[in-house]
């Protein structure tokens, strides 16, 4: 054990005063993550902001067609705009977000007291437009309500008539939930601190000291390579945890940051947050610094390794692609498949929920154990001599 705290210590020691190392694993992986995320969500919530709350300016076309119902939108917010030519065109080269016409038949069937169509023209595919378009919707809902409600009374009807049944919403999720479903895709910059933390020292300390024909050497000293080994990769899980030290950090005081309030949303980053996430994400500190350590290790020059490990790097992406497109529900039994309980777990912990201490066992264990099964790989490859002779 001297001997690899010795490679371990040696390793740590000269990889601090190696500025590349340093700016990737402990500056670049963690801090640009938390501050793209920041920058990111700050647009999204103030463009919904300003798509929620500043005067809607919607083209209305026929307008003097139905001069009560726009007046009545003009009361509700809507800022009515001039009339444009082939409005579908308009909507879907985005000239504008929506646009409301009132057809010719709107003033004859109002009169005869038939239902009067308006059409609202909006692009569905278009996300940003969304607000827009709800807002209107629900303008034109609440005056069509009350137009209703005034032809029953003038009839000597009571309005509860026209709604023999009311629904009653009870909404069960929370402002951590709600935000939990925005920040669904967080998980996966701690996944990719983590991988970047010892990535570039995993190269360095395979495919560079090959390529410096400094590994023969160190493998000439007496001391078996399966200790020299733990000691690479210690100091290369060592940097991967400290890189996710630094995202925990990060993204804690991101939180202070993010106007999620304004959207009735809330996101606890806190200490407890913090802690469960370093627990569950343990294993991939050893079982990435394997990884890469194998791969470097078929490497024979520090520009090799970085465009094999760039490909494994896709890697981490697949349970948040798959949980993207496929949500599933949750079950113990998938938080011992590595990468993906590690993104169920932290998902749950952003909507305000917790990890019991089973599905932190199954993560733990079977992180661990596929780990070791990593490792024992990186030390067979270690053992040939075809990776001294080709140093």
């Amino acid at each position: 054990m001297n001997a690899t705290l010795t490679v371990f210590l040696k390793e740590v020691r000269e990889n601090l005063r190696d500025r590349r190392t340093i700016t990737s694993a402990l500056v670049m992986g963690p801090l640009l993550g938390p501050f793209l995320f920041v920058m990111l969500m700050n647009v999204i919530i103030q463009k919904q902001l300003d798509k929620a709350e500043t005067p809607l300016k919607v083209p209305v076309i026929g307008a003097q067609r139905a001069p009560n119902l726009v007046h009545a939108l003009e009361q509700y917010g809507l800022v009515v705009e001039p009339a444009i030519e082939h409005p579908e065109a308009a909507v879907k080269q985005q000239l504008a977000d929506v646009v409301l016409r009132i057809p010719a038949s709107y003033t004859k069937a109002w009169n005869k007291g038939d239902p009067a169509q308006v059409e609202v023209i909006y692009d569905a595919s278009r996300r940003d437009a969304n607000t827009p378009v709800k807002r209107v919707r629900t303008m034109l809902e609440r005056y069509s309500r009350t137009q209703g409600a005034i032809r029953l009374l003038a009839r000597g009807l009571s309005p509860a008539v026209a709604t023999p049944v009311v629904v009653a919403t009870r909404d069960q999720s929370t402002p951590q939930s709600r935000a939990g479903q925005l920040f669904a895709f967080m998980p996966y910059f701690f996944v990719v601190g983590v991988f970047i933390g010892g990535m570039y020292l995993a190269i360095d300390l395979t495919a560079g000291e090959r390529e410096r024909k400094s590994l023969e050497p160190l493998f000439v000293n007496p001391v078996a390579r399966w200790r020299i080994l733990l000691g690479k990769l210690g100091a290369t899980a060592a940097f991967a945890t400290a890189s996710l030290v630094l995202s925990l950090v990060a993204f804690h005081l991101a939180g202070y940051i993010l106007p999620t309030d304004k959207l009735g949303m809330a996101i606890d980053l806190g200490p407890a947050f913090a802690g469960t996430v370093l627990l569950l994400m343990l294993p991939l500190a050893g079982l990435f610094a394997s990884l890469q350590t194998l791969v470097s290790a078929f490497a024979k020059s520090y520009r090799e390794a970085q465009t094999y490990l760039s490909i494994l790097m896709l890697l981490p992406m697949l349970p948040s692609m798959i949980l993207s497109f496929m949500p599933v529900k949750s079950a113990d039994w998938m938080y011992a498949v590595p990468l993906l309980g590690q993104q169920l777990g932290i998902t749950e912990l952003l909507r305000g929920g917790s990890v019991t201490g089973v599905q932190v066992g199954l993560v733990l264990v079977s992180g661990f154990l596929t780990a070791l099964v990593a490792v024992l790989a990186t030390v067979r490859v270690y053992a040939s001599e075809r990776l001294a002779i080709s140093a």
